[in-house]
C-alpha cells in the first residue's frame, strides 16, 4: 500500500512537471503557431551564395519575414523532366509573419503588387557580407518572370538579379555586342594612344626639368635652414613666453568673478534696451525730445524782440555790476556812506 502511494505521488510529480514544461514552452513560442503567416516562393536562374535559411525578408527595408527553404527545383518540380531539358532554378521559400494585419494585407494584395512590378532580389547588409532577401516594385517591362511550366506549390513571386548581377549582365552584353571590327578599331585606337603618349614623353625636356627639380629642392633646403636659424633665436623664445604670460593672464582675468560680473551686468543692459526697444519706450522719449525741441525753438522763433531786449538789459547790468565793482575797490567806505570822507584839520597848523 505504501510503495502504491510512493508512485502515485512519482506519477503525479511527473504529470505536474510536463503540464508546467508545456506550458512554458508555449510561452515562449507556441503563441505563434495560432499567428497568421503567408508563406510564398520565388525562383533564382544564378547563384544565391550567401543567403541563409533564416535570413530576414524586408519590404523596402521593413522586416517581413525570414527564409524557411532553399533547394533546386529539380527535386521539387521537374522530376520527370530529362536533365538536358530541366530549368535547374534556385527555389527560395519565405515565411510572413508577425503582424496579424500586415499578413492579411499582404495575403490580399500579393497578386495585384506582382503585376505592378513586385520582385525578390538579394542583397548585401552592409559590410558583413551577408545577404538578405529584399522586396521592391521595379519596372515589369526590365524585369520580366522567369519562364517555367510548372505549377508553383505555394503563391509565387518573380524574382530580379541583384545590382551586381545587373552591372555583370550588362558588361557581358556589353562585350557580346562587339563584333570584331570594333575590337580591331579598338586595338588600332589604343595603339595610336600609345605611341602618342611615347612620342610624348620622348618631347619632354628631362634634362631641364630635372635641374629645375633640383633648384626647386635647394631653394627648399635654403628655406628650412633660414627657419631653423630663426626658430634658434632667442628673441622667439622670449615672444613664446611673453605670449604664454599673456594667456596665462587673459585666463586669469577672464577666470575673475568681477569680469563674469561684468559680462552678466553688460548682458542685463543689453536685454533691458532689447526690451525697451521691443516695447516702443526708446521711440516715444525720441519722439518727445523732438517735440520738446521744436516747442523751444517756437518759444525763442516767437519771443526773439523780448529775448533781444533782455540780452541787452543783461549786458547794461553787467556793465553797472563792473563799475559798482571798481568803485568798490577804490572807495569802499565811500560806496557805503554816499561820498567820499572829509579831511581832518590838524591843530596848530595852517590849512
Amino acid at each position: 500500500m505504501e510503495q502504491n502511494k510512493r508512485y502515485f505521488r512519482l506519477g503525479l510529480f511527473v504529470t505536474v512537471a510536463v503540464v508546467i514544461l508545456a506550458v512554458i514552452l508555449f510561452i515562449l513560442g507556441g503563441r505563434s503557431l495560432f499567428q497568421p503567416t503567408l508563406t510564398f516562393e520565388t525562383y533564382f536562374k544564378d547563384s544565391v551564395a550567401g543567403l541563409d535559411i533564416g535570413a530576414p525578408v524586408k519590404f523596402k527595408g521593413v522586416p517581413l519575414g525570414q527564409v524557411v527553404e532553399i533547394v533546386g527545383s529539380a527535386p521539387l518540380y521537374e522530376l520527370n523532366e530529362p536533365v538536358d531539358k530541366r530549368r535547374s532554378y534556385i527555389v527560395v521559400r519565405v515565411k510572413l509573419s508577425g503582424n496579424e494585419k500586415q499578413v492579411r494585407e499582404w495575403r490580399r494584395d500579393l497578386d495585384a503588387m506582382v503585376t505592378m512590378g513586385l520582385r525578390a532580389q538579394t542583397q548585401l547588409a552592409g559590410i558583413t557580407g551577408q545577404q538578405y532577401l529584399a522586396l521592391d516594385i521595379l519596372d515589369p517591362k526590365t524585369h520580366p518572370t522567369l519562364p517555367f511550366d510548372w505549377k508553383p506549390e505555394y503563391p509565387y513571386v518573380p524574382s530580379a538579379p541583384s545590382f551586381t548581377g545587373e552591372l555583370l549582365a550588362n558588361a557581358h552584353q556589353f562585350i557580346a555586342s562587339l563584333n570584331k571590327a570594333d575590337v580591331a578599331l579598338l586595338g588600332q585606337n589604343l595603339n595610336k594612344l600609345v605611341v602618342t603618349l611615347n612620342d610624348k614623353i620622348s618631347a619632354l625636356p628631362v634634362k631641364e626639368l630635372s635641374a629645375d627639380a633640383v633648384e626647386v629642392v635647394e631653394g627648399a633646403r635654403v628655406a628650412v635652414a633660414r627657419v631653423n636659424e630663426v626658430l634658434a633665436k632667442p628673441d622667439v623664445d622670449a615672444a613664446v613666453h611673453n605670449l604664454a604670460s599673456a594667456s596665462a593672464r587673459l585666463d586669469r582675468l577672464l577666470a575673475e568673478p568681477g569680469f563674469k560680473q561684468t559680462v552678466d551686468n553688460a548682458a542685463q543692459i543689453s536685454a533691458r534696451l532689447r526690451k525697451l526697444a521691443d516695447s516702443g519706450d526708446l521711440d516715444r522719449m525720441a519722439k518727445n525730445i523732438n517735440d520738446a525741441a521744436a516747442r523751444i525753438d517756437g518759444v525763442i522763433r516767437d519771443n526773439q524782440y523780448d529775448v533781444r531786449v533782455l540780452v541787452q538789459d543783461l549786458r547794461v547790468t553787467a556793465g553797472n555790476l563792473r563799475t559798482l565793482s571798481e568803485t568798490l575797490k577804490r572807495y569802499p567806505a565811500g560806496a557805503l556812506l554816499g561820498g567820499p570822507p572829509d579831511k581832518v584839520k590838524i591843530p596848530g597848523k595852517s590849512p
